[in-house]
């Protein structure tokens, strides 16, 4: 049997999301599966999701969540941790923090040409030349080119997705979507679960999208994400 890579996107704590989606998908021996980052925070039960994610062998990328939290855990930026923060923070055992020592910052797919990777690229750099800074952050590109989350970056910035054309595919989580989004050269495979959207998974080399809905909406979104995708994208940016 071919081996499948398995990519699943924003868990954010939905264990039994995760659990119903993994008995969906069935991956055998031998199959590959890879989180696309923020497995953690604003859902019920980040510390089972890490568990699970570690007992089924899955490779994880390094997502905003993680990213903050093992900063705090280094000495960064400690006293900025949130509600959701600091409850992960304690409820992690030292096998979790490992897991999150071990955790990429994307994952290429030679045979597809094809990239996971948490939030994304700037359009204009080479993929594997991006830090963590830039791939676990961007959603959009200000007028200036440079990568922002879309609640600090002005109204109307593209989406970079919009401005990636390849040559490789790219499958990204972290900008949740009402629908999984594609383009030419990309796939967006947050649906918001947390928010009360799906957990979607696509599957490689077949490229098939299997989604389960979330059992409700844990977290309130202040972007209104469900809206977001229908907003008009510019296409211009000037760098």
């Amino acid at each position: 049997m071919t081996q499948r890579i398995i990519a699943i996107g924003d868990v954010h704590g939905c264990y039994d999301e995760l659990s119903k989606l993994l008995a969906a998908i069935t991956p055998s021996t031998g199959d590959r599966i890879v989180m696309l980052g923020d497995l953690v925070n604003r859902g019920p039960d980040s510390r089972r999701v890490v568990r699970l994610c570690r007992e089924i062998g899955a490779v994880s990328l390094l997502g905003n969540h993680e990213r903050r939290l093992m900063r705090a855990r280094g000495g960064k930026r400690m006293r900025k941790l949130g509600g959701d923060d600091l409850a992960t923070f304690n409820s992690l055992k030292d096998e979790d923090w490992e897991y999150f020592e071990s955790m990429l910052s994307s994952f290429f797919i030679p045979e597809e040409n094809t990239v996971l990777v948490h939030g994304g690229f700037l359009p204009y750099l080479s993929w594997d030349k991006q830090g963590k800074s830039i791939v676990t952050m961007i959603q959009v590109i200000d007028p200036k080119g440079r990568p922002r989350k879309r609640a600090d970056a002005p109204q109307g910035c593209p989406h970079w997705s919009d401005l990636w054309v390849g040559p490789q595919f790219v499958v990204y989580g972290h900008t949740p979507w009402r629908e999984v989004r594609r383009t030419k050269f990309t796939l967006g495979l947050d649906t918001g679960c947390v928010y009360g959207g799906a957990l979607s998974a696509v599957i490689f080399p077949s490229r098939e999208i299997v989604q389960v809905n979330a059992a409700k909406a844990y977290y309130s979104s202040p972007l209104s994400w469900k809206q977001f995708e229908n907003k008009p994208i510019p296409t211009e940016i000037h760098v």
